[in-house]
């Protein structure tokens, strides 16, 4: 078991690498100078040159990527090129919205999808599970900015159920931090319940045709402990491994979730940082993502072993 983890764990160091070097050169060899911005329309060349000196922008790109992965090792993401805050400042200051969005789009997303998709399986070919496989065609069809202002316009507008847009703190109140994450995270999570529903029905399906669930039935064992404790476990592996696969597809769509219903989260800093090219906060940001990202996949490969022991000796 502590061979295994030893051998994902120093997975993680070429990937974490080769995503600083995609970051760090898709940003800086990308047309536009922030110097420029930073000095305004009216700026003269001297001004724009000295910006980029005091930025550092005018050194090599090999010596400003070695002095920023070295800083980033540190745990410093940098200073804002414009408000002149420390990237994990900022950071901080909207990681609560951003985190809260997702947790609770991932529980009302998995919960969901997980249910459906057993259902499903158990009554394949019938309404239920065409119902679901439209379901699944429909979230992976409608964008998701599209599902946010359909929920807006019917359930805050029309019907006034929840808020609009905004966010509240926790320390706030529970329920007031709740409503305000409703109606994003159901637009966010329909994509992710599409994806995560589809892969536990095939999976289920595989599973019920084994020999082992017949036999449980046909001694009597009663539907739900036959589902839940004989046929899901089983199934586990291929659904906690599009679990973590779509986180991915969390993150991209916080950004625009973010947007859509005015929630001051870490997606709506990457947002102003790219219309101001501001390089410092873009890259930090990616790169948190990015490392939230492998420890996901490094927790799931990790709990592979829970549901089939013999991965520990693969």
């Amino acid at each position: 078991m502590l061979s295994y983890f030893i051998r994902r764990l120093l997975g993680v160091i070429p990937v974490m690498l080769v995503v600083g070097i995609f970051v760090f050169s898709l940003l800086h060899l990308a047309p536009g100078d922030p110097a420029a911005i930073i000095a305004g329309d009216h700026a003269t060349a001297e001004n724009i040159a000295r910006i980029r000196t005091n930025l550092g922008l005018d050194r090599p790109l090999l010596e400003q990527f070695v002095t920023w992965g070295w800083a980033t090792l540190r745990g410093d993401l940098g200073v804002s090129m414009f408000s002149q805050i420390p990237v994990t400042k900022l950071v901080q200051q909207r990681v609560g919205a951003t985190v809260s969005l997702a947790v609770i789009t991932m529980l009302i997303a998995v919960t969901i999808a997980v249910t459906l998709g057993v259902l499903a399986a158990w009554k394949a070919g019938s309404l239920l599970d065409r119902a679901v496989m439209g379901l699944a065609v429909t979230g992976f069809s409608v964008p998701v900015f599209v599902v946010g202002y359909i929920l807006v316009y019917f359930v805050a507008l029309q019907w006034r159920w929840l808020p609009v847009q905004g966010y509240k703190e926790l320390s706030e109140g529970f329920w007031p931090w709740l409503r305000h994450l409703i109606l994003p995270a159901i637009a966010l999570g329909l994509a992710y319940v599409a994806l995560i529903a589809r892969i536990t029905r095939a999976s289920m399906l595989e599973v019920l045709a084994e020999d082992y669930i017949r036999t449980a039935s046909a001694k009597g064992v009663a539907t739900v402990p036959m589902l839940l404790r004989h046929a899901l476990k089983n199934a586990a592996v291929p659904i906690v491994t599009v679990i973590g696969i779509g986180v991915a597809l969390l993150m991209s769509g916080v950004v625009i979730t973010e947007t859509v219903f005015n929630i001051p989260g870490i997606g709506r800093l990457v947002v102003d940082a790219i219309s101001r090219r501001d390089y410092p906060i873009i890259q930090g940001v990616m790169v948190i993502f990015a490392g939230v990202y492998v420890l996901i996949n490094l927790l799931v490969d990790m709990s592979y072993t829970l549901f089939d022991p013999r991965i520990r000796y693969s």
